[in-house]
């Protein structure tokens, strides 16, 4: 456990002479600390924050093993095929494995030379293998992706919730649980299952600031994905869309243009869905058109963009999902195409799922909350981020309302009939009992509350329900209102919009059409268009060729070989010897060891 700076420094030995990088990155530091000294810690970090680095180093210096819980196999093999390529023995037993290599993998953590072992929820989770893992030291059981477990999170997996078990039976082991999607209520109900509350929450951040954020309404689906992909060719993307019919159209589309498109929906038969993704995850210039069936796990840094072709169920999956792209931290799109119609079919999936009422209404909620962002007046980054809790975000002049804002309109009269039929109804109900106070409708509601009575009723039947839906959207969006999602969806007034009420403020709000517009020309610009200049892109190509070569060769991703920022720090550097190879960021001892010397002569062949 660490006791001192000094044992801290050793961390920082690991990270330099395993991984290959000098320092930790902002956050990752106080994270190893807290696992090491043995405090159980939920941990949300954006994606690319390399959280995994976060576990791995504490697993190396702890005195016992360490399990990772890990959803999908082929995050299980990346994960240890990185590992090994730094020189560190782990193991995996999953079903995608023969009964040997199981075996041989399980021989491996027992006795000591494999610290780290990745099992599903499923596998970890039976009699016989926490049996099995009671007859050896674990010290750390660290959970991916837990949001998983949580059904206040929009990714439920009731295996996950078998994890809560964890704490009886290790009470001396760590947990350690990563996300990079949670709001308030999710990692409150995460927290008290793994460990009952007695730990900590470490927020680092949601902000990606490398992502551009666009949403436009959408009108004629074909020309509108072709004209914004056709500067994108020499990019890797993903398209997503609602059902398998829509991505095979979409594929076939594409592919009639000349891009190199691959479908993937759980319709496809396995060896199809492998045999696309890992040419996803292999070859440049590739766009995935998948339904949502395809992502989680998916650790491909260069993904350059993410286009939503219908809205996402939620802000928690359009977050994780938008998260897929600029992993490297290199500049990256996410647009999203939204229609009424999708909308209506996003209502009735809720409505037809086989959950219980209160699931339901929170999935409701939190489409709501969605909406709100699509009608975002204001910075999209500075709503995404107060969605999440971040309040005092600034606008990142790198969204579309940002660089090209919409016409604006007065409305602080309007807002302030909205306030206050919200306040004066106990800000409890939700926005179709407010708008029916507001247009004065005759309804049981109503009369059984004696809501017909306030001052406010019937003081906005000049304008239509559709107006009054779409000014609550956008107050939401704009920080003025929020919507307990814990409580039944009611409408709450912000401090923001109390101070509105009171006459400290005025509202200006995107002009609220009742039919659908033409979608508007974005001043927006390109990932690929954002590089480098003092990079030798010539350079940096033919150190892609090889490492691409060099991991067909291993079958394993190219970003297990070298990352693009290692590569383009190389490029920076210009090593002349292996000595300062190894001062290039991401090159450790190992693969110094057995690539070093082919990427030096492919540098040294430049000059």
């Amino acid at each position: 456990m660490i006791d001192s700076p000094a044992d801290m420094r050793s961390a920082q030995d690991i990270l330099q002479s395993t991984f290959g990088f000098p320092e930790f990155r902002p956050g990752q530091a106080a994270i190893v600390d807290r696992l090491m000294a043995g405090t159980n810690t939920l941990c949300v970090m954006p994606t690319g924050a390399g959280k995994s680095l976060c576990y791995q180093v504490p697993a190396l210096m702890m005195e016992g093993a360490t399990i990772v819980v890990s959803p999908l196999t082929a995050l299980m093999d990346d994960q240890i095929a990185g590992l090994a390529a730094n020189g560190v023995q782990a193991a995996a037993i999953h079903s995608g494995r023969s009964r040997e290599d199981n075996v041989a993998a399980w021989r491996a953590f027992q006795s000591g030379k494999a610290k780290l072992l990745y099992l599903s929820p499923e596998r970890l989770m039976t009699d016989r293998m926490v049996a099995a893992l009671e007859t050896v030291h674990i010290s750390m059981f660290v959970v991916d992706e837990a949001h998983c477990v949580s059904k206040w999170g929009a990714s439920f997996r009731p295996e996950y919730e078998l994890l809560g078990g964890l704490k009886n039976r290790f009470p001396n082991a760590c947990i350690a649980a990563f996300t990079a999607t949670a709001d308030n209520a999710t990692r409150r109900d995460i927290s008290a299952k793994l460990f009952d509350g007695q730990g900590d929450i470490v927020v680092h951040g949601f902000d990606r600031p490398n992502l551009q954020l666009c949403v436009t309404e959408k009108t004629s689906w074909k020309p509108q994905v072709l004209s914004w992909l056709e500067p994108r060719r020499a990019q890797s993307g993903i398209v997503y869309c609602l059902s398998r019919k829509s991505t095979e159209e979409v594929a076939d589309l594409l592919v009639e243009q000349g891009f190199r498109a691959l479908p993937y929906h759980a319709g496809l038969s396995p060896e199809t869905r492998r045999e696309n993704q890992e040419a996803f995850m292999a070859e440049d210039a590739v766009v995935m058109v998948a339904t949502i069936a395809f992502g989680m796990g998916i650790d491909k840094p260069d993904i350059r963009f993410v286009f939503h072709l219908n809205l996402p169920a939620s802000m928690e999956a359009y977050y994780q999902e938008i998260g897929r792209g600029g992993r490297d931290g290199a500049p990256a799109d996410a647009m999203m195409l939204y229609a009424l119609k999708d909308v209506t079919m996003r209502r009735r999936f809720i409505d037809e799922d086989d959950a219980d009422s209160d699931h339901k209404r929170r999935e409701h909620k939190r489409l709501d909350a969605l909406l709100a962002y699509c009608e975002a007046s204001q910075c999209r980054r500075v709503m995404l981020l107060s969605y999440f809790g971040e309040d005092d975000a600034e606008p990142c002049g790198n969204c579309d309302t940002c660089l090209d804002p919409p016409d604006l309109i007065e409305a602080t009269t309007e807002a302030q009939m909205l306030f206050s039929a919200i306040m004066r109804t106990g800000q409890m109900f939700g926005g179709g009992h407010v708008i029916d106070v507001l247009r004065g409708a005759d309804t049981d509601k109503i009369r059984q509350r004696g809501h017909e009575q306030l001052p406010t009723y019937g003081v906005g039947q000049d304008k239509a329900k559709t107006w009054w839906q779409g000014l609550i959207r956008q107050m939401v969006a704009g920080g003025y209102l929020t919507i307990d999602i814990e409580g039944y969806g009611g409408l709450k007034l912000t401090s923001k919009g109390d101070g509105v009420l009171r006459g400290q403020g005025n509202v200006e709000i995107r002009q609220i059409k009742t039919k659908v517009k033409k979608a508007s020309t974005r001043k927006t610009r390109i990932a690929a268009d954002i590089e480098l200049s003092d990079v030798d892109h010539e350079l940096l190509s033919r150190l892609k060729t090889l490492r691409r070569e060099l991991a067909s060769e291993r079958n394993v991703p190219a970003y297990i070989i070298f990352s693009d920022a290692t590569l383009t720090d190389m490029c920076h550097l210009r090593p002349e010897n292996l000595d300062q190879m190894g001062s290039v960021n991401g090159i450790g001892p190992k693969k110094l060891k057995d690539f070093g010397t082919l990427f030096l002569e492919v540098v040294r062949s430049e000059f």
